[in-house]
């Protein structure tokens, strides 16, 4: 047999191999295109029916056994045959519905409540200018949609109450002005009618008559009546029975649910709540020895606690009105804005803008918060900033608020996820996991000290409270949560170790209390960005450029920790061969 037909045979070996490959990976991606298609098509119920969306138990048993017979087709792919991006489409949508799954079987749809948001607190931010009669007629849609919405949770609470999936008493001081403030007298003093009063211009008066008398009967009859059940509701029904104990370890299966919520809030199955609670002290520790030391160069006189009574009683670090502070942020905002082009290769399109946290929930908000918009809306992105309670709202902090709630925070991120091309599938556009999304927002308090972003010592103070606060929360969590810890516990331990207000550290101990794990991924998804960065830096040397880096996290959007690692390795990799 001749050289030349060895020759030809290896050709055609070579060639075979790689098309039998490329066919494979073909049809693995068309397998999980035809999922992921169907995935998002898939609505469980008729958006024009349901504006506000369906809240039954049927709903979320439905949910679940759609999830689970998703699982079982993914589960037949073969993802060694699948470029990058499929592979990480494939990951989160296990992720997604492995959480469908678990959120019915541990009966969470029961207890639709938090201290600051769910249920009846969530429906305020249906409330946004109207700028075309089609938004015009959605708006007018939900309002007359909220008896069933709260008809469906009434039923689930009651249930929740016979299961004890409820929540603790101590989380509803002050809860009735989430509806007192809705029962109103007059229809015009509404909140939800606000958006009536600036119609769109191009509507015609027909139009415009028309909907304000629409207006006017959906607030008179679906919305003011609604508050008055719903304060009939608490005050008779749920209140008298909301429980005295606090950590989700006394709710039914109370210790697996809470385990449950520290794998979803990290994305991860490697710590347990002791972990994490061993990891929040150890940043407590080298937190407060940074903030030691700037107190120790102010040549300050006193205790730690000292300079921390200090900082909230001085008038220098408080806006005397809300318009000062307002523009303190945005002033802030446009000096962050400034230096994104030097550590970021790709912007986002959509702008942003910034805006006082509405009235009607600003007395149980925090400092502040990113509310965004679809990619294709004619809306900007909103940094809200907290006016209400002035002196609860330290200007040494708001460095860190603005940075990781704007740009290149909450803002960037979100919009740049928004933004992502068409080879990335619109569920992973609309998707938000806390230890990537706050991983980020911590992360870039962190990177705001390189964009000159804190110009005092104080503002340095305020950057290291933020921090201490975030490492403090894992702390506090696992301690409500799986270490039996009080609520005067929580908050002597956070007023002792961060400069927060008092009024904030009240408010962040009810978030907490009401929302078990999902203070832990701010810190967590902080550390592994930082652990990344400095194993790029350490292994790249001169090699290392931050805007690749930052793109590499930021490229494939929303994506657990594990991916996110993996991906960094890769360029890591990929660089040194260069």
């Amino acid at each position: 047999m001749s050289v030349n037909y060895f020759k030809l045979l290896i050709v055609f070996t070579i060639i075979l191999f790689f098309s039998c490959a490329e066919e494979k990976t073909c049809n693995a991606s068309e397998e999980l295109e035809n999922i992921i298609t169907n995935y998002q098509d898939y609505e469980g119920y008729d958006e024009e029916v349901y504006p506000l969306g369906v809240f039954t138990k049927e709903y979320f048993k439905a949910e679940a056994e759609y999830a689970q017979s998703t699982l079982e087709e993914l589960s037949k792919i073969d993802n060694e045959n699948l470029k990058e991006t499929d592979q990480i489409s494939l990951e989160l949508l296990k992720f997604i519905l492995q959480d469908k799954i678990d959120y019915y079987e541990f009966e969470a749809y029961l207890n639709p409540l938090l201290s600051d948001a769910g249920f009846h607190n969530n429906l305020p931010y249906e409330v946004r200018p109207l700028t075309n009669y089609k938004q015009v007629k959605e708006y007018l849609n939900k309002l007359n949609a909220i008896p069933e919405f709260v008809d469906q949770h009434f039923v689930i609470l009651r249930e929740g109450l016979e299961k004890g999936m409820i929540q603790p008493k101590v989380i509803f001081n002050g809860y009735e002005s989430s509806y007192n403030d809705h029962i109103v007298e007059s229809f015009e003093d509404s909140f939800y009618y606000s958006p009536f009063k600036e119609l769109p211009s191009d509507l015609t008066q027909s139009q415009k008559d028309s909907v304000l008398v629409a207006a006017k009967d959906a607030v008179e009859n679906n919305v003011v009546p609604q508050f008055k059940k719903i304060k009939t509701f608490f005050e008779t029904e749920y209140l008298p029975k909301s429980r005295i104990t606090l950590g989700a370890s006394d709710l039914p299966n109370g210790n697996d649910y809470y385990h449950n919520r520290i794998n979803f809030y990290t994305t991860s199955k490697q710590y347990t709540a002791d972990d994490i609670h061993q990891i929040g002290l150890k940043e407590v520790a080298r937190i407060k020895a940074e903030m030691e030391k700037i107190i120790a160069d102010l040549n300050f006189k006193g205790s730690f606690s000292d300079f921390f009574h200090f900082l909230r009683t001085d008038e220098q670090f408080y806006a005397k009105s809300p318009r000062e502070l307002l523009m303190i942020a945005r002033d802030m905002s446009k000096r962050a804005d400034a230096q994104l082009p030097r550590f970021f290769k790709t912007l986002p399109r959509k702008p942003y803008g910034v805006a006082p946290v509405p009235d009607a929930i600003a007395p149980k908000y925090t400092s502040g918060r990113y509310i965004g918009a679809e990619a294709n809306s004619t809306d900007p992105g909103y940094y809200w900033v907290n006016t209400y309670d002035l002196p609860s709202r330290t200007l040494y902090t708001l460095p860190s608020l603005t940075v990781h709630e704007a740009v290149p925070g909450h803002h960037l991120q979100g919009s740049l996820n928004n933004e992502l091309g068409d080879s990335i599938p619109q569920f992973r556009k609309d998707l938000y996991l806390s230890a990537y999304g706050e991983g980020w927002g911590l992360y870039s308090e962190f990177l705001a000290d390189e964009m000159g972003m804190y110009t005092t010592p104080y503002e340095q103070f305020g950057k290291f409270t933020y921090e201490m606060w975030r490492a403090c929360r894992l702390v506090v969590d696992t301690g409500i949560h799986a270490k039996g810890w009080t609520r005067e516990q929580v908050v002597d331990y956070m007023a002792s170790n961060t400069a927060l207000s008092l009024h904030e550290i009240n408010t962040e101990t009810d978030r907490y209390i009401s929302w078990p794990g999902q203070a832990l991924s701010y810190k967590i998804g902080e550390l592994k960005i930082r652990e990344l960065r400095k194993k790029a830096e350490s292994e790249l040397g001169q090699k290392f450029d931050i805007r690749e880096f930052h793109e590499i996290i930021l490229e494939q959007g929303t994506v657990t920790l594990a991916i996110m690692e993996k991906r960094v390795n890769n360029y890591i990799q990929k660089v040194k061969n260069e």
